[in-house]
C-alpha cells in the first residue's frame, strides 16, 4: 500500500495510489476502502492491474483533514476539483461508488472534458418517485446497542453475507475499523441528513452535458439505492449502458469483485 498527503488548500489529504497506465480516480462509497478499511479491497486490485488507480479519502475521514466548509454536495464538488488541481489530472478516469459514485457524477457534469470513462456504481444522487433512498443513518443505531443487521441489509444483498459480517459486524469489532465507519457516516451526515436525502434535484438535469462513455453499475438486489436509480442515470447520460448484478446488493464491488472488477477495469482500460 502507497499512500501520501496531498495538501489541497492548506488542507492535508490522504490519498492512496496503486498501478500503472492512465489515471483513474476512485471516490469511495460507504462500504470501502477509506471507509471502513485502511488499505485496497481485492476490487481495486483488479483496477490497479491496468490502471493508476488514485482514491483520495473524503474530508474528515480516514486520515483527511476535516473540512469546516462542507455543507452541501458543492462543497464537496469544489473541494475535489481542487484535489483534482494538485494532482495534476487533466484527463482521466472516474469510478464512484455510493456517496462517492454522486460525487463522480456531479464532478462530470461541471467538467465532462476532464472524464475519460465514467463509472457510477450504486450511485445516489437523484431523486427517483417512488424508490426513496434507504436511510442509513437510521440503520446505523445499533439493534439493542449490539447489532448491526440492519446496516448489513442495507449495505448487500443479505445480512449473512460473509462481507457483511465482516465489514458491519454486531458487537465491537476492530477499532480502527469502527473509526472510519464513524468517519463516513460523519462526513456523509454533512451533505445528506438534512433534506435532500442523499440527492440533488437538480443533477438529473444537467447529465446530458455528461460527454464521455459511461458505464453505470448496479445491484439487482440493492435495498439502499434502489436499481431505479441506475435506470434513470443510465437514461439520462447520453450513451450510458446499465449492467445489473445478478444477486448482488449496495456493495456489488465488495460482494463480487471477482465479477465487478475486471468489468470496470475493461471498460475503463480500453
Amino acid at each position: 500500500m502507497s499512500g501520501r498527503f496531498l495538501d489541497v488548500n492548506h488542507r492535508k489529504v490522504w490519498v492512496l495510489e496503486k498501478g500503472s497506465g492512465p489515471p483513474l480516480l476512485y471516490l469511495h462509497g460507504f462500504v470501502d476502502v477509506h471507509s471502513v478499511k485502511e488499505g485496497w479491497l481485492p476490487f481495486h486490485e483488479h483496477l490497479s492491474q491496468r490502471t493508476h488507480v488514485i482514491a483520495p479519502a473524503h474530508p474528515g475521514c480516514a486520515l483527511t483533514e476535516e473540512n469546516a466548509d462542507v455543507e452541501a454536495v458543492e462543497d464537496v464538488v469544489f473541494h475535489y476539483l481542487e484535489v483534482i488541481d494538485a494532482l495534476g489530472l487533466k484527463e482521466f478516469g472516474l469510478v464512484g461508488a455510493c456517496v462517492g459514485g454522486w460525487i463522480s457524477a456531479e464532478i462530470a457534469v461541471r467538467h465532462p472534458e476532464k472524464i475519460r470513462k465514467l463509472v457510477l456504481i450504486g450511485a445516489a444522487g437523484l431523486f427517483v418517485e417512488g424508490a426513496p433512498i434507504g436511510d442509513v443513518f437510521m440503520m446505523a443505531q445499533p439493534e439493542r446497542g449490539v447489532g448491526n443487521a440492519g446496516l448489513r441489509s442495507q449495505f448487500f444483498s443479505r445480512p449473512d453475507h460473509p462481507k457483511a459480517l465482516e465489514f458491519f459486524p454486531d458487537g465491537r469489532g476492530d477499532l480502527e475499523d469502527e473509526i472510519r465507519r464513524y468517519q463516513m457516516l460523519r462526513f456523509s451526515s454533512r451533505i445528506g441528513f438534512r433534506p435532500p436525502y442523499f440527492y440533488n434535484r437538480s443533477l438529473k438535469g444537467r447529465l446530458h452535458r455528461i460527454s464521455s462513455p459511461a458505464l453505470i453499475l448496479w445491484g439487482a438486489e440493492d435495498h439502499m439505492v434502489p436499481l431505479a436509480h441506475g435506470e434513470s442515470y443510465a437514461s439520462s447520460i447520453p450513451g450510458a449502458g446499465l449492467k445489473a448484478i445478478e444477486q448482488a446488493g449496495h456493495s456489488l464491488h465488495v460482494e463480487l469483485p471477482g465479477l465487478t472488477g475486471p468489468i470496470v477495469s475493461d471498460f475503463v482500460s480500453n
